[in-house]
């Protein structure tokens, strides 16, 4: 794919750079709880700006229903793209409408706009090709360049990522092409031993990078709410703890799989039990107790891997070349249970290795926590486009920068 050196190369001295960027961040209110997204497109929107592109800055937020709504509104997103900036970032209060082509208008050579939300307009997530073409159309009609740069929506067939690249010239982004450099060290040209943890809610979530990884991982540790199908799976009592059922057989299977090809699965020994779940917006002090986790008690649920499980992961992390971390291994949104999400980040930390975190959650958690991001060999913006990635899959945005 041509990359944003090379269109800089060309010159971009007035021209309307269109960057799909991922600013769906987190938001308590108006408020916004992590900014990493939006500091993740500042590279290229910089670049952009520094050669006196006029740029039109747009993303998603959220998921509402095809129409605007205040509570997704990209003005908070915007705002703080200003403020990081250092600069007056122009919003517009729609998408392809009047207030999108007067703010673009508007633009001398070198300032940013902000247009609405896409996903105020239906047919930026259509599954009807004519409707995603002819938003995608609209949105051309804005632009003279096109510079991908959402990573976190590659892996969605919309008008903005996939349509969108086919009627403009098109070029990666920063952002995108740092994304796909990692990925490439985590399936090409592996370094040993590579070690996966996965946490998360669900199972089900996971089982295709599973399936794939299962052919290449040296070590799989699985923590969060999907570890308990897995502990289900070998004969345990998982109480009320998070569980799929429905998923034990093709758990089984990949148990044994794991050990057929010499992969290294590894479960919590221990964990720490409550019989309530956390108040997470208090954040008031929780009721737990530490068991084994082959000693759950039929009435309580697990929260979080235990002391001896922590000190097993870390371990396991110590000696590694690679390693691949996606989802929490408890419920870090509550003090109580952080425990374990925060040992695992500093066995990252310690490691002397290649170590990815791989988006969403995991990513937020380790701002959360206080880690110096920096530390880490990559904090990725997209974790359900890293995981699809993984799991060898094309992804719609990609392909379309690529073509």
């Amino acid at each position: 794919m041509k990359t944003i050196d090379e269109l800089l190369a060309e010159g971009v001295d007035g021209k309307r750079v269109f960057v799909r960027a991922d600013l769906n961040v987190p938001l308590d209110g108006a408020t916004i709880t992590d900014d990493g997204r939006i500091r993740a497109v500042l590279p290229t929107v910089k670049a952009l700006a520094g050669a006196g592109a006029k740029v039109v800055v747009a993303s998603h937020l959220g998921r509402p229903k095809g129409a605007p709504d205040p509570a997704f509104s990209l003005l908070p997103a915007a705002e703080r793209l200003g403020e990081l900036l250092g600069a007056p970032v122009a919003f517009a209060q729609d998408t392809v409408g009047p207030a999108a082509h007067d703010a673009v208008d508007g633009l001398q050579p070198g300032q940013v706009a902000v247009i609405e939300n896409l996903r105020f307009n239906a047919g930026e997530t259509s599954k009807d090709d004519a409707e995603r073409g002819e938003f995608a159309d609209r949105l051309a009609a804005l632009a003279d360049v096109y510079v991908g740069d959402g990573f976190g929506a590659v892996h969605r067939k919309h008008a903005s990522v996939y349509d969108l690249p086919a009627k403009l010239p098109h070029y990666a982004g920063y952002l995108i092409a740092t994304e796909v450099g990692v990925l490439k060290k985590l399936t090409e040209d592996v370094k040993r031993p590579y070690t996966v943890i996965l946490g998360g809610a669900k199972v089900s979530d996971k089982l295709a990078v599973i399936d794939e990884l299962l052919g290449k991982a040296d070590r799989l540790l699985i923590g969060g709410g999907m570890a308990y199908t897995f502990l289900k799976a070998k004969g345990h009592e998982v109480g009320i703890s998070l569980l799929q059922e429905d998923q034990i057989p093709v758990v089984t299977e990949y148990m044994e799989r794991a050990e057929k090809n010499g992969v290294e699965l590894v479960l919590p020994v221990d964990v720490l039990v409550s019989t309530d779940f956390p108040d997470l917006k208090t954040k008031a002090p929780a009721d737990f107790k530490t068991v084994d986790a082959d000693q759950i008690p039929s009435d309580m649920e697990g929260l979080d891997i235990g002391p001896k499980s922590r000190e097993l992961f870390a371990e396991k992390i110590a000696d590694a070349e690679t390693v691949f971390w996606n989802g929490p291994v408890g419920v870090a949104e509550h003090p109580d249970y952080a425990g374990g999400t925060a040992a695992v980040a500093r066995a990252l930390l310690n490691c002397d290795g290649f170590t990815v975190v791989g988006g969403g959650d995991s990513a937020a958690a380790v701002r959360n926590l206080g880690f110096d991001e920096n530390a880490f060999g990559h904090i990725s913006t997209g974790g359900g486009a890293s995981l699809e990635y993984l799991e060898g899959k094309t992804l719609p945005g990609l392909a379309a920068l690529e073509n």
